[in-house]
């Protein structure tokens, strides 16, 4: 959209198919996104999130470059560098060494596809700062597919999740199988992350990969209030930015990080407010 659209043609814009298609699947990455952040943010793999999601832009930049579906590159990168990182860094010591030194290739080595690539440049930015145009049919159903996976692992395994996440010698003591949950979890990071690059791009997917589980954190120590606070602040990120994109035509990944992390100081404001310290799910 070379030129701003004014406020009065957002009731316009919301009928059309490709608008309703981006806002149902901000409203199922909201959900998911929201169930994970919590336990990203429990098992401090913020730095992991961005190591993805950069993959997940290395991916992308090979799709467009051979003439693949840039969603499918996402989505293959990203659960390699999820099993990379979770092969190579399950040791606390290890993990941020070992997601440096992935992510820097990764990302040169999108740099360089990139440049090969002779196509609309749209699509490169795209890729950097996400596009509701890009949502189409097939990516709803790769989206809802993926939903309903991470859904039914997170509800089977959420108790060693949490147990895994808080204290892993002791849960390894336990018998709670630390080393498959972890592999399993970066998977999980892996595809929500893919599938969250079309929408915000790969430089702002931490905003709704980890703002909402660190705000959650924030005002309560409860799992699952945590959860559904989470997945609230993805979805008024997600869905909120998407609307508030569409009046000035502009890409939705500012708005998504500026409600995100607004939800993120308003929690730290009412903590500070209630004299709680930071919690950890």
């Amino acid at each position: 959209m070379n030129k701003l659209i004014s406020f009065e043609n957002v009731g316009e814009l919301l009928a059309l198919p490709f608008v309703q298609s981006a806002l149902i699947a901000c409203a199922v990455l909201g959900l998911v996104a929201g169930l994970l952040a919590p336990l990203i943010v429990a098992r401090g793999m913020s730095f992991a999130v961005h190591g993805t999601a950069e993959l997940a832009f290395t991916g992308g930049a090979a799709a467009l470059l051979t003439g693949i579906g840039v969603q499918i590159g996402a989505v293959v990168g990203a659960v390699v560098a999820g099993l990379v990182f979770g092969v190579l860094g399950l040791r606390q010591r290890e993990r941020d060494s070992v997601i440096g030194v992935v992510l820097a290739f990764g990302l040169g080595l999108g740099v360089l596809m990139l440049a090969l690539y002779h196509g609309r440049a749209s699509n490169k930015f795209g890729l950097l700062t996400g596009s509701i145009v890009s949502i189409d049919a097939t990516n709803l159903w790769v989206l809802g597919g993926v939903a309903v996976v991470v859904v039914t692992v997170v509800a089977v395994f959420h108790r060693q999740l949490l147990f895994a996440s808080a204290d892993p010698e002791v849960a390894t003591a336990r018998g709670v199988p630390v080393r498959m949950l972890s592999l399993l979890f970066a998977v999980l990071i892996g595809l929500v992350t893919a599938l969250a690059v079309p929408v915000v791009g790969a430089i702002l997917v931490l905003s709704v990969m980890i703002a909402p589980g660190a705000a959650a954190a924030r005002v309560t120590a409860n799992p699952l209030l945590a959860t559904a606070l989470a997945v609230a602040f993805a979805e008024l990120a997600l869905v909120g930015g998407t609307v508030l994109s569409l009046a000035p035509g502009l890409p939705v990944s500012g708005y998504v990080a500026a409600i995100a992390f607004a939800c993120y100081v308003g929690c730290r404001v009412v903590a500070r407010y209630r004299g709680r310290s930071p919690a950890r799910a």
